[in-house]
């Protein structure tokens, strides 16, 4: 498609736009009586307004039936969670027998890790990102701590170039080779939260693989963005959050997916629960670990209900809308934004934004590396109704989602920064 930089242009794309009917179903923050242009979908998604009575049946159940609404609420809370793996389906490309809904993103990730990092005398070492998020480094340097290792002797980070910001994949490929001997596990975010590069899960599991090590993915940036086929590329395991992209409300419940090659092999390490032990006989309270043989074996509560049903008002919209049809208007809006800071920078004296996210390798995010005055830009846009995200040192993160952001919207943030970027 060819972009023009008018208001008529963006209008007459929303117009067209098959999927602008969405945008009625959330709630859109006010700010100086009127509604915000949200772009901070990628840190925390709005509230669907149908996920108000989602939450209050299930209150009103409960008030209804007390602990016989396991059995007896309209949505039995004994099998809560099992509605989710086919709505997870198409999102995170696996099967239902591969997708678990539970706990959140970070603890998903260590119960995860528990199973996939065994590190023994000849392979320890973990392949990850540079500047992965915070919680992924945390996760990472104390399972080696867990494991009596020294998380300077463990963990390899794959840089990108110098004067470049992404990571190109060959250097990803080329570092497991090398170190392919002595690798354990190679984990990798699915979109880097910083600049919003899209890695190649695909080639990266595949080489891990090759080099006889497991392979995961953080998806806190990638479910509910970009399309993910997790069994097709042979994943091992992969976890997500539901509150960016997935709009279930913060801190909502998460998810994880298990290779079905793992799933049902109930001697693979794990940390166990109750609610992860076979389902037939659970009840029985025996010793001895039998868990169920699919991703639910890592489960180890009963469901979180209350947050499961802002998950379940969020997810059906989802399957409302059509995942291809997200995706396919994710990458149209984030390529007319691309547009619209690169003509900011054309007009400009000099350049004032760097875009640090590669133009072919992106989702909904675009990060924009400010060269001056920054933080001023990013509170001046907040002052005109426009929240976006800002990270340390210098950057403004920018993540139109196709099912509330418009192509106006888009156009009115490139006007709003040139008029301050004038001011200057």
């Amino acid at each position: 498609m060819i972009f023009e930089n008018t208001r008529a242009f963006a209008s007459q794309l929303d117009e067209h736009d098959t999927l602008k009917h969405f945008r009625d179903k959330f709630y859109i923050p006010i700010i100086n009586g009127a509604e915000s242009i949200y772009f901070t979908g990628n840190s925390l998604g709005l509230q669907p307004k149908t996920t108000q009575d989602y939450v209050l049946n299930e209150l009103e159940d409960w008030a209804s039936f007390g602990v016989e609404g396991h059995f007896h609420a309209r949505q039995p809370w004994f099998s809560y969670h099992e509605m989710f793996p086919q709505l997870l389906t198409k999102i995170v490309g696996a099967l239902p027998e591969e997708i678990v809904v539970m706990n959140q993103l970070t603890v998903n990730l260590h119960l995860l890790m528990a199973s996939f990092y065994q590190p023994t005398k000849q392979r320890f070492k973990i392949i990850c990102e540079a500047k992965a998020f915070p919680s992924d480094q945390y996760t990472f340097e104390s399972q080696a701590k867990f494991h009596g290792l020294n998380p300077n002797d463990v963990i390899i980070e794959v840089q990108p170039r110098a004067g470049e910001h992404a990571i190109r994949t060959e250097d990803i490929l080329a570092t497991i080779k090398q170190h392919a001997n002595e690798t354990a596990l190679v984990i990798f975010s699915g979109v880097n939260y910083y600049n919003g590069q899209v890695f190649d899960m695909k080639a990266i599991t595949a080489a891990a693989h090759d080099a006889g090590a497991f392979c995961g993915f953080d998806l806190a940036h990638a479910a509910g963005n970009i399309p993910l086929q997790l069994h097709n590329w042979d994943v091992d395991f992969a976890c997500w959050c539901s509150y960016k992209y997935l709009n279930s409300g913060p801190g909502s419940v998460a998810g994880a997916y298990i290779n079905q090659k793992h799933a049902a092999n109930k001697n693979l390490k794990r940390l166990a629960g109750w609610w992860g032990y076979h389902k037939e006989s659970r009840f029985m309270m025996e010793k001895g670990f039998d868990p169920i043989p699919t991703a639910e074996g890592w489960q180890l509560s009963n469901a979180p209900v209350l947050s499961m049903a802002a998950h379940k008002a969020s997810l059906d919209i989802f399957e409302e809308a059509g995942f291809e049809n997200l995706v396919t208007k994710g990458q149209q809006l984030s390529d007319y934004l691309f547009l619209i800071i690169e003509e900011i920078n054309n007009s400009a004296e000099k350049n004032i934004i760097e875009i640090i996210t590669p133009k072919d390798a992106k989702g909904c995010q675009v990060s924009m590396l400010m060269m001056e005055n920054g933080k001023e830009v990013f509170d001046t846009l907040k002052h005109n109704g426009i929240l976006a995200d800002w990270r340390e040192p210098n950057v403004i993160r920018i993540a139109p989602v196709p099912l509330y952001n418009t192509f106006e919207d888009i156009w009115k943030f490139g006007e709003i920064v040139k008029l301050i970027v004038k001011k200057r």
